[in-house]
């Protein structure tokens, strides 16, 4: 079963998400938040698989929010989906490089939810390649996106590197191993290993490491 905690001020968003969920055998909803604070509290206490959390709230906002609950070891197998209004939101770099797991549009269909609560209870991420886009995007008209290369980037292969950085351009294991003249096995290893020895939560952090560290193109 898996465990889920939204977060959001808005009555109805939050309300939407328990009609929804009510009616799926997969997927429980152990609590609701309205601000980053109780969400905080209430993923302490019930240590759900994914937090659906609105990037704005009053008082600790979703980022905020996001950022304890990745620093927080007994939390280390939570994940985090961030609820925006709008896909280009300016914190959408910002929570990726914090450890979200991916995104959601406010609005979106209602499979589109539950497909993504499933997937990263899973432990994939959700990111989509206009998201990755935006991100890169962010470093190549962005000064102050100017980041230190990941301390941990030259221990990869150049193998490793070289996926790391497809990952990070929005392709799909397949894509890559089309791409490379490689199995997708053969890709989801490479992957697994550049996300271990950067310790990368996740597919979407792995992306966030790529474009910091210039792997992309």
């Amino acid at each position: 079963m898996i465990t889920l905690l939204v977060a959001d001020d808005q009555a109805l968003v939050r309300m939407g998400v328990r009609v929804l969920v009510e009616g799926e055998d997969d997927i429980t909803l152990v609590g609701e938040a309205t601000d980053g604070d109780q969400a905080l509290a209430l993923a302490r206490e019930h240590r759900p698989d994914v937090v659906l959390m609105d990037i704005r709230m009053p008082g600790r906002d979703g980022i905020e929010a996001l950022r304890e609950i990745v620093a927080d070891p007994r939390l280390s197998g939570t994940r985090v989906v961030m609820l925006t209004t709008f896909e280009l939101d300016e914190y959408v770099f910002d929570s990726l490089a914090a450890g979200a797991s991916g995104f959601l549009v406010k609005g979106g269909e209602t499979v589109e939810l539950l497909h993504a609560v499933r997937v990263v209870a899973a432990g994939e991420s959700l990111l989509s390649p206009s998201i990755t886009r935006r991100v890169i995007g962010e470093f190549a008209t962005g000064p102050r996106r100017r980041a230190t290369p990941h301390p941990q980037i030259r221990t990869l292969t150049e193998r490793e590197a070289e996926i790391a950085g497809l990952v990070a351009e929005g392709l799909s294991n397949d894509e890559i191993a089309d791409r490379l003249f490689l199995s997708p096995a053969t890709v989801r290893t490479h992957v697994s290993r550049a996300m271990i020895k950067l310790h990368a939560r996740d597919r979407a952090q792995l992306v966030v490491f790529a474009v910091q560290s210039g792997l992309t193109r």
